[in-house]
């Protein structure tokens, strides 16, 4: 039996290409941006502190290093080894990177180039062979994440060139506070938390070394809100701030 539309039909088919045509139109442009532009992220723990909270958002500009097959979230595309319009970030950049064995991208700062020698003696970062100078800022004891209080000292830290930022320090005996010498890889980044002792990177095997430059995401220059804010308890501060203080907030 031959079964013919009805003109009635016609309207909906119309609507129902139209709205596909957007979806799709939509999907690619959103997929471009994320790829091409900008991407968001969210921050799931503490070892960027106090430079980044849990909880806050941001965007990383993808753009900065260039691109490779880890860009995209296709990375099981074939899509060759090296990168696009490659350079290497600045010592100091705070980037996103792609860890193959984990699930999630990983936030951390830039200490060291290809070349470089870093490793860290006594609590104290020592590249190239000359210690990095800190500046103590403040001493104080706040909550975690998990709800433990932990108590720091919060320091200036000056890298060679003279970029400056702040670090953590619960003590300069901790487990990662006497590391080997490591002698960064060509292609390769030494990556580190800003929260010294709480923060899984370079320094250990089960942070991945120093990392291949050609798993860079994109560069991290503005938080744009928090969905954590920290709240003032008696005797305990707020490192990073409160909802208002990560609003916008410009980092380095």
């Amino acid at each position: 039996m031959r079964t013919e539309w009805r003109p009635g039909w016609r309207p909906v088919l119309r609507t129902v290409r139209e709205w596909a045509g957007f979806a799709l139109t939509l999907g690619t442009v959103v997929f471009g941006f994320n790829t091409l532009a900008f991407a968001a992220f969210h921050v799931p723990s503490e070892s960027m502190l106090p430079t980044i909270r849990v909880g806050d958002h941001f965007h990383a500009a993808k753009y900065a290093y260039g691109y490779s097959r880890w860009s995209t979230p296709l990375v099981t595309l074939p899509l060759g080894e090296g990168r696009l319009f490659g350079r290497l970030p600045e010592r100091g950049d705070i980037v996103v990177y792609s860890r193959p064995d984990m699930e999630e991208a990983l936030v951390k700062r830039v200490i060291g180039l290809p070349g470089d020698t870093v490793r860290v003696r006594g609590g104290r970062l020592v590249i190239n062979g000359e210690v990095v100078p800190r500046r103590e800022v403040a001493r104080y004891a706040y909550r975690e994440h998990g709800g433990a209080v932990a108590t720091v000292t919060e320091y200036e830290e000056t890298l060679p060139g003279g970029r400056t930022h702040r670090i953590l320090e619960q003590t300069d005996t901790a487990f990662g506070d006497d590391t080997p010498l490591f002698r960064v890889p060509d292609g390769h980044l030494f990556m580190m938390g800003d929260n010294r002792d709480n923060s899984l990177d370079s320094r250990f095997a089960e942070g991945g070394g120093p990392i291949p430059a050609d798993q860079l995401l994109g560069r991290v220059g503005l938080v744009n809100f928090t969905m954590n804010p920290c709240r003032e308890e008696p005797g305990l501060a707020c490192p990073g701030g409160g909802f208002a203080d990560r609003l916008l907030l410009r980092i380095d």
